[in-house]
């Protein structure tokens, strides 16, 4: 996963309305000014998201909001020293530049982590606290069986997402023949029912609740691993770390607060709270566990 309503908005809602630093090779350990002190003494701390209103990440319910990066945020703040928080929805593709811009202090919205992002954007990222896979999306009545009956065929994404490097493989391979990427998550499931397109490259997990709503839906082929940007594959291949995990991202300066939140994920995972949460939205594999997840 990386969502206006962004990466990951389902077509409903869009109808509706440790202490050490992340096991990733060449994380900045030079002591600069860091935001944790500043974000202490506010008292609160603000949150690029870009998949505000979906299911199961993210989502307004009553008089606030819920959803499994809601939950691991609730953990995480009193270990931060912080009592309050605020949501800053964005587009997908401006939650690295608006994070530079210090218009909020990290991204916590299912975010990938790559090299193209670390080295190509220069921002850093936690240990993962998710991993995801990729799936092909069609209507139940449609004629597709296997990636290899889209041949020729129009491919719907998010621009800017991990997803659009998985289209962009698909079509290099033969299965797919152009692709259509939208600026938001609710347009490509969209195009799928008007007919526009002929299947969805989404992640599984957004999968599992698009299908709650909109039923006429099923994916073909098995799960993908997440594509990286063809010309970041050689250093993403060296990066010495498992590709596919969401990480929690922070400017690069920002080594405290970075290794702040590392140490709030270990504890997480510590006390089983990580689990817990994951198997409160049907989530949970022993594939998500720490180790599996750091490549252990």
């Amino acid at each position: 996963m990386e969502r206006t309503i962004s990466r990951r908005v389902l077509l409903g809602t869009s109808l509706a309305a440790t202490a050490a630093l992340v096991v990733i090779q060449g994380a900045p350990r030079i002591a600069l000014a860091d935001t944790l002190d500043d974000i202490k003494k506010a008292g609160t701390i603000k949150i690029g998201v870009g998949v505000m209103g979906t299911k199961p990440w993210v989502y307004p319910e009553g008089d606030g909001y819920a959803g499994l990066e809601y939950e691991m945020l609730q953990y995480i703040l009193p270990k931060l020293g912080i009592s309050k928080f605020e949501y800053v929805s964005t587009e997908w593709d401006s939650l690295i530049p608006g994070l530079k811009a210090k218009r909020w202090d990290i991204i916590f919205s299912g975010m990938t982590v790559t090299e193209e992002r670390r080295q190509g954007a220069g921002i850093e990222f936690t240990r993962p606290y998710y991993f995801e896979s990729d799936r092909v999306a069609v209507k139940e009545d449609s004629p597709y069986k296997t990636p290899a009956d889209l041949k020729g065929k129009i491919l719907a994404t998010t621009v800017g997402t991990v997803e659009e490097m998985q289209a962009k493989t698909m079509v290099k391979n033969g299965n797919g023949g152009e692709i259509k990427s939208f600026d938001d998550f609710a347009a490509p499931f969209l195009a799928l029912q008007n007919g526009q397109v002929d299947a969805v490259i989404v992640d599984n997990t957004t999968f599992g609740e698009q299908k709650k709503v909109t039923p006429n839906i099923r994916v073909i082929g098995d799960p993908m691993s997440l594509a990286a940007n063809p010309d970041w594959q050689a250093k993403q291949d060296s990066a010495g770390y498992k590709f596919g995990g969401d990480g929690i991202g922070v400017r690069k300066e920002d080594t405290a607060l970075l290794a702040a939140l590392n140490k709030a994920l270990d504890d997480m995972d510590a006390e089983g709270v990580r689990q817990k949460i994951l198997e409160k939205y049907g989530l949970w594999d022993t594939s998500l566990s720490r180790e599996a997840m750091m490549g252990k």
